[in-house]
């Protein structure tokens, strides 16, 4: 649709209501992937069912994707820089990038809450919104509001822009379709879920956070449509993997309806990952049937081997739902002395489970490296910083 006058002129999309029309084709190609992701995320949620502590893994699986998501937009934080910012210690990256990692944590925590309340929504989309930007580089460009003007994508001004989503006046209408699409049954959940955030994408629908916003869609619909239990997917990762592909296909649904190459691209990539997370708590849960075992063989031959052994234990435990720990939160967490946590650190150190991340004589950091590790496998292999 044209938009103003003169040089400044310049073409705005508005997007057709979804479901597309004509509707999806779905031949073999797509239907392999329908069947291949829905396996994929099955086994994904089959064993997060059946975790003794899920809510341990789910903090950093949440960590992760809030940190990829935010890597795509250019922040330069890792995982490393979140828990060192989570524990009190500076890390060495602008601030602003951590707080946006942080934010999307708090943003994608309180949308899953807020599902057993409030039904997927505009409403449950805007509160997510506000607190994902609140005192960010975002925070006065409307929290939790729709915009009320023009954006583009590309370029200096809309008229060189690489893509204009819709004009203000026009989103409430735009907007409304789009809600009703999420509470639709026509199509199958996953074919719904890449639809959704396709559609998202082009309508841009806030001055600041849209791409962050429309990669938490993907978790939130996953929850609510009762795929997972929780939000285990870090579809980020994939996208990050593939971001010019990503941005190409997504600009080929504009200008050329081409939804089932998406489709494919999408269903591709929650196969990819939701295997790697699969495999990524298998080997978690190995890691901690190990070094709990080392744990409890350690300090043998001494005669403060059952009290010192304990303490370790619950040290150790509370490593694992943290990931990077300090000595006095760990002491009044754990209902115990710093002296005792020291100690008990000291033991974990010389057992190889954690290392000393800051490296300063003071506010010491200690992290679970190995746990770590396994959580950043897939970006060192595939050549990524985290």
């Amino acid at each position: 649709m044209p938009q103003g006058t003169g040089e400044a002129s310049y073409a705005a999309f508005i997007p057709a209501p979804l479901p597309p029309i004509p509707s999806i084709l779905v031949d073999s190609a797509l239907q392999r992937q329908i069947e291949a992701a829905g396996l994929a995320l099955g086994r994904l949620d089959g064993i997060g069912r059946l975790l003794p502590g899920p809510e341990e893994l789910l903090y950093s699986y949440i960590r992760k994707e809030a940190v990829l998501s935010s890597q795509i937009e250019g922040t330069q934080s890792s995982i490393t820089d979140l828990l060192l910012h989570e524990n009190q210690a500076a890390p060495g990256v602008i601030l602003e990038d951590v707080q946006e990692v942080s934010n999307y944590i708090g943003a994608l925590k309180y949308g899953v809450e807020r599902l057993s309340t409030l039904p997927l929504s505009l409403r449950l989309i805007r509160e997510s919104h506000e607190r994902l930007v609140h005192g960010t580089r975002g925070d006065k460009k409307a929290p939790g509001e729709f915009r009320r003007s023009q954006n583009w994508i590309g370029g200096s001004k809309p008229s060189d822009a690489v893509f204009v989503p819709p004009p203000p006046h026009e989103l409430p209408e735009i907007l409304s379709a789009f809600e009703k699409f999420l509470h639709s049954t026509e199509y199958p959940v996953l074919l719904k879920v890449g639809l959704a955030h396709a559609q998202f994408e082009t309508i841009h629908p806030f001055l600041d956070g849209n791409g962050r916003v429309g990669r938490m869609l993907i978790a939130l619909m996953l929850v609510a449509e009762g795929v997972l239990e929780r939000p285990w997917l870090y579809v980020s990762l994939y996208f990050k993997q593939h971001r010019t592909e990503y941005y190409h296909l997504l600009q080929q649904v504009r200008t050329q309806g081409n939804w089932e190459e998406w489709l494919v691209f999408f269903l591709e990539g929650v196969t990819t990952i939701a295997h790697q997370a699969t495999e990524k708590i298998r080997a978690l849960l190995a890691l901690f049937e190990r070094d709990r075992k080392v744990v409890e063989q350690s300090r043998k031959g001494s005669i403060y081997q059952s009290v010192a052994v304990q303490s370790n234990l619950t040290v150790y435990d509370y490593l694992k739902k943290r990931i990077a720990i300090r000595i006095p939160e760990t002491a009044e967490a754990c209902g115990t002395t710093k002296p005792t946590v020291k100690r008990a650190i000291q033991d974990l150190e010389q057992l190889g489970i954690v290392i000393e991340a800051t490296g300063k004589p003071r506010n010491k950091v200690y992290i679970y490296k190995q746990y770590l590790d396994i959580l950043n496998q897939d970006e060192v292999t595939s050549g990524l910083i985290v």
